[in-house]
């Protein structure tokens, strides 16, 4: 058996678990990094006296350069090995986190949260590629799902920062903690094992015998006899381009996946980066707007959950067009609401469909391609969700700056609720399902 068909076909062990928990903290402090902004972003404003355009600026200046992060990682991802970029990366976006607390000014803060979504972007393809390699075939759906859930515990720690640090003692702590994920890298040097496929696609066979023998003694199943057989990979020997992911053969997946990535990231960071702030201005002190978006985010959790269990019962597809059109919906109610009551209802829906997406699209894409160009491909894909996420929160400030504060809110959610129909459309007409299926 190849080395990849062993992994393939093993049961879940204890490996799996710590593996997920290991890369799941990665994650959380992802999401922590990125889900400070949305809290900081109404201290700066006030505090630097900002325009709308201005914070919208500085709010998506960060997914520039989680975009650009993207593409750089996943290439150097399948160049170098998953582990090493991993590890360098959390060091890099943890130091540029703690300097933006240090900015003088909104010039040096663009700078540093430039710098801070340089190195998440990086990462993100990088993390659910590992994990989605080292998954078993009829399980993958699941883990790679509940991996993307440690985000939303990430974005709740965020919102605890916001909620209990930003009104108190300013925004710069807020940076200051966000600074925590570059001393996990040592864990990450330890603990995180480099992908077995990775090493057999460069030739390191004895390698990743080694690591797969490990995780086959953890899931209590006999050491595969050799001599081991490479697994025929029809992908490019050494690493893609992006001209590899639009050949014939992976075209229609490709735009697929950018429209997805696109869609989602539209919606979701243009809600997310400015809901205190809309939540401000419709008249809500700023603790208690941070109090109610605090109750909202909690609504990602089972969504990640339900998610995880669709995933593998009705397939990719159904479960993300499905909860793509029921964000819309949610949206859209969450557009019509005049009440406290109302708002945390119909945001808790936004978070728990939009989430659950959100962990099927990292459950999905690097099902598509094969090891050659997983995380290139990720990456690509990634990069083509941080240009709706830039132009979201771009959108959102135009839209204020343009229109009065009543007609702009119901506007705005308005939009967010056809970019979600679109972008089920796209999926219905162009995905293909893989629930199930063995990597490439």
């Amino acid at each position: 058996m190849s080395i990849a068909r062993r992994l393939e076909t093993l049961p879940l062990g204890p490996f799996h678990y710590r593996l997920l928990l290991i890369c799941g903290i990665g994650w959380l402090f992802d999401a922590m990094d990125v889900g400070l902004i949305s809290f900081v972003l109404p201290a700066v404003g006030g505090e630097w006296h900002l325009t709308a355009a201005q914070m919208g600026a500085l709010g998506s200046i960060g997914l520039l350069g989680m975009g650009l992060g993207a593409v750089f990682g996943g290439a150097l991802s399948d160049r170098l090995g998953r582990k090493k970029v991993f590890t360098y990366t959390l060091i890099f976006y943890g130091a540029a986190t703690f300097l933006a607390g240090t900015a003088p000014n909104y010039t040096w803060l663009m700078f540093w949260r430039f710098l801070v979504g340089l190195g998440l972007g990086a990462e993100v393809p990088v993390a659910f590629t590992l994990m989605s390699e080292f998954s078993p075939a009829r399980y993958r759906g699941r883990m790679t799902v509940l991996l993307e859930s440690f985000w939303a515990l990430g974005w709740i720690v965020a919102a605890l920062i916001g909620y209990m640090a930003v009104p108190r003692w300013g925004w710069r702590l807020a940076f200051f903690i966000g600074a925590l994920p570059a001393l996990y890298a040592a864990v990450l040097r330890r603990a995180l094992p480099e992908s077995p496929r990775y090493l057999e696609k460069i030739g390191q066979l004895e390698a990743a015998a080694a690591v797969v023998a490990v995780v086959e003694k953890d899931s209590g199943v006999p050491e595969g006899e050799g001599p081991f057989e490479p697994v025929k990979d029809e992908g490019p020997a050494s690493g893609g381009t992006v001209w590899d992911l639009w050949s014939r053969r992976y075209f229609r997946r490709t735009l697929c996946l950018w429209l997805l990535w696109f869609g989602i990231n539209f919606s979701y960071y243009g809600i997310v980066t400015w809901l205190p702030s809309l939540m401000v201005g419709k008249g809500f002190a700023i603790i208690k707007s941070f109090g109610y978006v605090l109750i909202m985010t909690l609504g990602q959790i089972p969504g990640y959950f339900s998610a995880a269990y669709l995933v593998e019962k009705i397939g990719r597809k159904t479960t993300l067009v499905s909860y793509l059109v029921l964000s819309g919906a949610a949206a859209y109610m969450f557009s019509l609401s005049n009440t406290t009551g109302q708002l945390i209802i119909w945001g808790l829906a936004v978070y728990f469909f939009n989430l659950g997406a959100w962990g099927v699209l990292y459950a999905y894409t690097p099902e598509l391609y094969p090891t050659a160009i997983r995380a290139t491909g990720s990456g690509w894909a990634s990069f083509s969700g941080r240009i709706g996420a830039i132009l979201a929160p771009l959108m959102v400030g135009q839209m204020l700056a343009l229109m009065d504060q009543e007609a702009a809110y119901t506007a705005i959610f308005l939009v967010f609720t056809a970019v979600f129909a679109g972008t089920a459309l796209g999926m219905y007409v162009l995905g293909i399902e893989t629930k199930g299926k063995e990597l490439e």
